[in-house]
C-alpha cells in the first residue's frame, strides 16, 4: 500500500518521532511505502512529493518541528483545492492519508475523508486543546519550556521588586497558562476559560505586596480577555491567519497593572520559544505511540478516525466526534491555579 504523510498547521516538537513511527512501522512491519508531501495539504495540492524510507527518519527523534515542513493551508472545495488533493492522490496512487496536525488540519481531514479518501488523523498542538484526547504532540514540552521561563522569572522578579507578567500560548483554551502557572507557583493565572477583573487583580496584587510579598509573578494565556461590564476594555487583536498577535493582551496589562498599582511591572512573551527545539521524552513517546497506531489503523482499513490517549492506552476516535470542538481546561485546575495564589 502507498501511504501518504503531512504535517499541517503550527510545527510543534516531538513530530519527527510520529514521522520516524509512522515510516519505521509501516515499512518495516506492514511493507508499506510511505510517501511525504511537504508543507501540509498544501503540498498534497501542489503535488510536492518527498518519498520516505528508513534512511530519511535518521537522528530526527530528539529533533524539534517537522522534517516535511508545514503550513496554514486547508483544501477546499470552492476554490479547486480540494480538487487539486484529489488529483494527486490519484496521480501518485496513494490509498490512504495519515495526516498529523491541530485543529484546521483535522477539519480539513474530515473534509478530504468525506469526499472518499481514506484518512487517519494525528492530534498536535502545544495549546492542548484538541477534543477527544488527553495529551496532543507537543504539549508536555511547551509547558516544560514554559515553566523554566517562569522558573528564571522568579528570580529577577523578587531582586527587583517588580510584578513580572509571562505571556504564553492559548488562544481558547489555557492549558500552559494553567499547568506552567501551577508548576512554576505563578500568583496570578488567567486563561481565555474565566474572564478576569482586573479591579480585583489589582487589589490582590496591593494586598500581597503590602503583607508578605515585594514582587508577584503573572502567567497569562494570549487568549484571557477581561469579563464583560469590568473597568478594562479590551478587544482582541488578530493576525492574518486568525492568529491572536502576541504580546497584545501582555502589554496591555502591563500597562493597566502599572499604572494602577504603581508597581514597577515587565512583560515577558515567550510567542514562538514554547514550539522549538528538542522534545521532552514525553513528547517523544507520544508522537512514536501516534504514529504506531495511526499506520496500524490505516492497515486495519480504518478512516475518518483520529487517534488519542485515554488514560494510559491509545484509542481511535471518529473525526465527526471532534468537528467544532475545543478542550478546554477544566475548572477544578484553575482552581488549584488560584487556590495556590
Amino acid at each position: 500500500m502507498r501511504v501518504g504523510l503531512l504535517t499541517g498547521g503550527g510545527d510543534v516538537p516531538g513530530l519527527n518521532a510520529a514521522i520516524r513511527a509512522v515510516v519505521k512501522r509501516g515499512e518495516g512491519e506492514h511493507g508499506h511505502s510511505i510517501v511525504g508531501f511537504r508543507n501540509g495539504w498544501k503540498g498534497l495540492a501542489e503535488g510536492d512529493v518527498l518519498p520516505m524510507t528508513r534512511h530519511h527518519i535518521r537522528n530526527v527523534l530528539a529533533t524539534g518541528g517537522t522534517l516535511l515542513g508545514t503550513a496554514r493551508f486547508h483544501p477546499r472545495a470552492d476554490d479547486g483545492s480540494l480538487d487539486a488533493v484529489l488529483a494527486t492522490l490519484e496521480a501518485e496512487r496513494i490509498e490512504a492519508v495519515i495526516c498529523i496536525g491541530g485543529d484546521g488540519t483535522l477539519h480539513a481531514a474530515s473534509k478530504v475523508a468525506e469526499a472518499g479518501v481514506r484518512v487517519v488523523a494525528v492530534p498536535k498542538t502545544i495549546d492542548n486543546d484538541v477534543w477527544g484526547t488527553d495529551r496532543s504532540i507537543g504539549f508536555d514540552t511547551a509547558v516544560t519550556i514554559a515553566t523554566e521561563a517562569v522558573d528564571r522569572i522568579h528570580t529577577t522578579a523578587e531582586s527587583h521588586n517588580r510584578v513580572m507578567i509571562v505571556e504564553v500560548m492559548g488562544r481558547h483554551a489555557g492549558w500552559i497558562a494553567a499547568t506552567a502557572g501551577i508548576a512554576g507557583g505563578a500568583e496570578v493565572v488567567l486563561a481565555p476559560e474565566e474572564p478576569f477583573d482586573i479591579d480585583k487583580i489589582v487589589r490582590f496584587l496591593k494586598h500581597r505586596h503590602r503583607a508578605h510579598a515585594s514582587f508577584s509573578i503573572m502567567v497569562v494565556a494570549e487568549g484571557a480577555v477581561p469579563a464583560e461590564g469590568t473597568s478594562m476594555s479590551y478587544e482582541v487583536q488578530l493576525g492574518r491567519f486568525g492568529e491572536i498577535v502576541a504580546g497584545a493582551i501582555g502589554e496591555r496589562l502591563g500597562k493597566e497593572i502599572a499604572e494602577r498599582t504603581g508597581f514597577d511591572t515587565r512583560v515577558s512573551v515567550l510567542g514562538h520559544v514554547q514550539r522549538g527545539g528538542t522534545p521532552t521524552p514525553a513528547d517523544r513517546i507520544l508522537g512514536s505511540r501516534f504514529g504506531v497506531a495511526a499506520i496500524d489503523a490505516v492497515t486495519a482499513g480504518e478512516s475518518a478516525v483520529m487517534t488519542a490517549l485515554r488514560g494510559e492506552e491509545v484509542v481511535l476516535v471518529p473525526l465527526a466526534d471532534i468537528a467544532g470542538k475545543v478542550k478546554q481546561v477544566p475548572v477544578d485546575l484553575l482552581e488549584t491555579a488560584r487556590a495556590l495564589a
